[in-house]
């Protein structure tokens, strides 16, 4: 019987010890912004194409109805339009109205874009949704090309594109890409970058050198 026990100690002192070495450490924000640029298409200047048209008068609405639940992403048909989905994946303490699966009456948001602290109450009609990755930019790399149905996915893509921000700070973006814009909150530059590159590289769309330029710069940063 001593030969097994022996042979079962060692074996314990073994697992311990691989327990104790450490794994491979998980890549740097500025790595993965590094990797990521590897692999993105790039343009020596913006691309253009005619027919962007975000209204839906007569012959627009490219990118479908603005905030539609018809879609097929993972909240589609949920009965909840897509910037009610935004609010509540991304606020926090949520208390919604009385007889309501969709409508806020109370919550709080720190402000991805400023840092600031908002509450629903105070601050609800300044909160806006932006699209990370602007709506016409991406219509102008390849979208224009993409089925309405896959057009309809991205603009109304919670999980990646959309993020509940300070209305101010979505103004002063407008339809900047990262060579024009960044948050004015330093501190979330790295991560605003690798998200625009991941729904870049998600959806097939390219950025321009100026852009790789600004994103290796943040990437020495993180």
């Amino acid at each position: 019987m001593g030969q097994p026990v022996r042979r079962l100690t060692v074996l314990v002192a073994l697992l311990v010890l691989l327990a104790l070495v450490p794994g491979p450490a998980s890549a740097s924000p500025g790595d993965r912004i590094r990797d990521l640029l590897e692999r993105v298409a790039v343009t020596d200047t913006a691309p253009y194409h005619p027919g962007y048209d975000r209204d839906c008068d007569p012959g627009g609405c490219v990118f479908g109805e603005e905030w539609t639940d018809d879609n097929d992403t993972r909240f589609g048909h949920n009965g909840c339009d897509t910037r009610q989905d935004v609010l509540l994946q991304q606020m926090r303490d949520i208390e919604l109205r009385w007889g309501s699966e969709c409508r806020i009456y109370q919550a709080r948001l720190k402000d991805p874009y400023t840092g600031r602290n908002l509450t629903w109450k105070r601050d609800g009609y300044r909160i806006q949704i932006d699209h990370v990755y602007p709506l016409s930019t991406a219509w102008y790399a390849g979208a224009w090309a993409w089925t309405q149905r896959k057009r309809v996915r991205f603009a109304n893509d919670v999980d990646h594109e959309l993020l509940a921000v300070w209305g101010a700070a979505n103004q002063a973006k407008e339809n900047s890409t990262p060579s024009e814009w960044l948050p004015p909150r330093t501190a979330y530059h790295c991560r605003y970058v690798l998200r625009y590159l991941q729904v870049a590289l998600r959806y097939g769309l390219s950025v321009t050198a100026a852009d790789v330029a600004t994103m290796r710069d943040v990437a020495s940063r993180c």
